[in-house]
């Protein structure tokens, strides 16, 4: 098994947005077509504040997507990158593919000059936490959000 990591292509569109609603689907929600279309368009987006894509490929196979954003940060001078989305496609997991997309990020948080990158992942997702003990530090933040309405 050959673990490829790229930037995301506009040759990639059908297989990222099979991997995108996977991902949405796994954490049981749903976007309008009109955000898949803008997302995308984003992520090909050659201005450096817009979000990054990336894509792990098996084998020659589309099999996982990173997403990531560049920003300033109040506490320091340097940017901080935050790690939006990470996906495997289930198949995969395990097998050292969410990994490679993370560390795929921290090489592109380095070139950027942005020495901190950090995610968020819900407290019940127990195997990818797993890696993420690995290959992070669990932080005592607790996030909220503004109530809808």
């Amino acid at each position: 098994m050959t673990t490829t990591i790229r930037p995301l292509a506009a040759a990639d569109e059908p297989a990222w947005r099979d991997l995108w609603r996977a991902y949405l689907a796994f954490y049981e929600t749903e976007v309008a077509g009109s955000v898949h279309d803008i997302a995308f368009a984003r992520l090909l987006s050659d201005d450096p504040h817009e979000f990054h894509g990336l894509i792990a490929e098996v084998d020659g196979k589309p099999v996982g997507l990173a997403h990531y954003l560049f920003h300033r940060h109040g506490w320091q001078v340097e940017p901080v990158c935050y790690l939006q989305d990470l996906f495997a496609a289930p198949a995969m997991r395990g097998r050292g593919v969410g990994r490679a997309l993370i560390e795929a990020v921290y090489r592109a948080a380095d070139a950027a000059g942005a020495p901190s990158v950090y995610w968020l992942t819900q407290d019940f997702n127990a195997p990818a936490r797993q890696l993420y003990d690995r290959v992070g530090r669990l932080t005592p933040f607790v996030k909220y959000t503004r109530p809808a309405g």
